[in-house]
């Protein structure tokens, strides 16, 4: 009678622990951080970086660091995530995703079929061993995070995959001025803010928009350069990204980023490809 009491118990227990699963975070953006690691500025630079990809590419990219992934697995908790999320093509299934969890010390990259080619097992692990777990064991999580991603991406590039979709982004010819909005407010809010504390709002503000009107006088010509200084000048001086600005400045806001208006996974499929490591 005592080990069938026993075994009810162990039964029940393992039954309990077995259904305390962490839960998938919605997809609101391309990066997700429920640990508040990364500083406001950080998560909309990594997020400009797989932005850019996407626009360019059409694959999809996205990044979830969390705390744990216990009870599970970080390789079954990482595959839900991928099943929830469905980040990539419908079809073309070009997504990566790259899931950390903190406080385990254990991280993975999932790979969606159609990019299995260029990033098979192995090289996920070379990428995880080489760039990420290094800058992991050194405390810097931003520069583990951006390198991966940095190495992702170029390796992606190595695959033949069907051009983004008209309209969105992806083009060729002149170059589209709209493309690099995004990233000039980045610029405009980490750039602005060094250039305000050490020189003045005012002239901070100022140099920034010169700043960013000679890029623009570089990649577009003159026309454009004005109108980017004069923009970089008014955002900069209005504090854009402090305090309700488009970029929040403060720490970790429920694991969003500004770019809420991301229309999120397209649909990819994963097959379990990719490689997991620890630190």
């Amino acid at each position: 009678m005592r080990l069938v009491l026993a075994a009810l118990i162990a039964f029940g227990f393992c039954f309990g622990t077995a259904r305390a699963e962490v839960p998938v975070p919605p997809l609101k953006a391309r990066v997700t951080d429920l640990t508040g690691t990364f500083s406001a500025a950080q998560r909309d630079e990594l997020e400009a970086r797989i932005a850019a990809y996407e626009t360019k590419r059409g694959s999809q990219m996205a990044v979830l660091m969390l705390p744990t992934t216990k009870p599970e697995e970080i390789e079954q908790y990482s595959i839900r995530v991928a099943e929830a999320w469905k980040i990539g093509r419908k079809k073309v299934d070009d997504g990566l995703i790259l899931v950390v969890a903190k406080d385990d010390r254990t991280l993975r990259i999932e790979v969606g079929y159609g990019l299995e080619g260029v990033i098979p097992d192995s090289m996920a692990r070379r990428v995880i061993d080489e760039r990420i777990v290094p800058r992991f064991r050194a405390g810097d999580f931003y520069g583990g995070v951006r390198d991966g991603v940095d190495q992702l991406i170029r390796l992606a590039e190595g695959e033949k995959l069907p051009p983004p979709p008209a309209g969105s982004g992806g083009h060729s010819g002149e170059t589209d001025a709209t493309q690099y909005l995004f990233p000039a407010i980045i610029f405009i809010v980490v750039v602005g803010s060094i250039f305000k504390a050490m020189l003045g709002r005012f002239p901070g503000s100022l140099v920034t928009g010169l700043v960013l009107g000679a890029i623009a006088w570089f990649l577009f010509g003159l026309a454009v350069s004005a109108l980017a200084a004069i923009l970089g000048f008014i955002l900069s001086i209005a504090n854009v990204g402090r305090g309700g600005g488009w970029v929040s400045g403060g720490g970790y806001s429920g694991g969003s980023s500004s770019s809420s208006s991301w229309g999120g996974g397209g649909g990819g499929g994963f097959g379990g490809g990719g490689a997991s490591g620890r630190w």
